[in-house]
């Protein structure tokens, strides 16, 4: 007989162990990210994976501390339209999106689970998870909790890195953590021309606007990958997985 007590994948348990987690405390994490170009030198599945091994880390972290924890599969596909020009991205639009998260996350809640958390990776979900997470709250009656790994993460990250304060796009951040678990998806002939030549200005604090990565970079990169190394990206899954399983365990942020 397999021994599932460690588990934290949703999708490798029965829906009978499901249910047996699905109490008041258990947290259900629900990882979203992207599918979409990262330059030159890394797939197109970065987000995904990186999402899924923060949540995961996490959930293990969160058990190993005496809070239960379980991880839905990624929901893979988000807002990427801004990396549409670079080919290889697949995106939903906004109502698409907020439609698919919602049903998620409706699903979770049916089975009983009363502390719900949306795990952000991409860049172009952060506005509309930070919605999700109240609108779903205010409509289901049950708190969920809209994250961004490394907005959540920022002073830790800033203390790894060394070419820049926090993750961008397929950079020394994304770069390290793909070569911690990914390494088959990194392809290092083609990281010194990932670093773009051109770079977007920047938009002015408290201003949003729609912008194609077209009109931000040439490369479809964001940062330098060649500060990339496994070593990084292992230091960052760990700090990220401390502070996030952290924050998930307090009670208060559930109350």
């Amino acid at each position: 007989m397999a021994e599932t007590s460690g588990e934290v994948a949703w999708a490798r348990l029965t829906a009978a162990e499901i249910q047996a987690r699905a109490t008041p405390t258990t947290v259900a994490i629900i990882p979203v990210a992207s599918i979409e170009q990262h330059g030159p030198h890394l797939a197109t599945g970065v987000d995904m994976w990186l999402a899924t091994e923060v949540a995961e880390r996490t959930a293990r972290k969160l058990k190993a501390a005496g809070t239960e924890a379980v991880v839905t599969p990624c929901i893979w596909t988000g807002l990427a339209e801004h990396h549409m020009a670079f080919g290889g991205t697949l995106t939903l639009d906004e109502a698409s999106f907020a439609a698919t998260v919602g049903g998620i996350v409706r699903s979770v809640a049916r089975h009983g689970f009363r502390r719900i958390a949306l795990l952000n990776g991409h860049g172009g979900n952060i506005e509309a998870i930070a919605s999700a997470a109240i609108v779903l709250t205010r409509t289901l009656g049950v708190p969920v909790v809209g994250a961004t790994y490394w907005t959540a993460c920022a002073g830790l990250f800033g203390a790894i890195l060394e070419v820049q304060d926090n993750v961008l796009h397929a950079c020394e951040a994304e770069t390290s953590m793909v070569m911690a678990i990914q390494p088959g998806c990194v392809r290092g002939e083609n990281i010194a021309r990932a670093v773009p030549a051109r770079a977007a200005s920047p938009v002015p604090p408290g201003f949003k606007r729609q912008r194609s990565f077209a009109e931000m970079t040439d490369t479809g990169v964001l940062g330098d990958p060649r500060a990339a190394s496994p070593g990084k990206g292992e230091a960052l899954f760990e700090a990220a997985a401390t502070r996030l399983s952290e924050e998930l365990a307090r009670p208060e942020l559930w109350a």
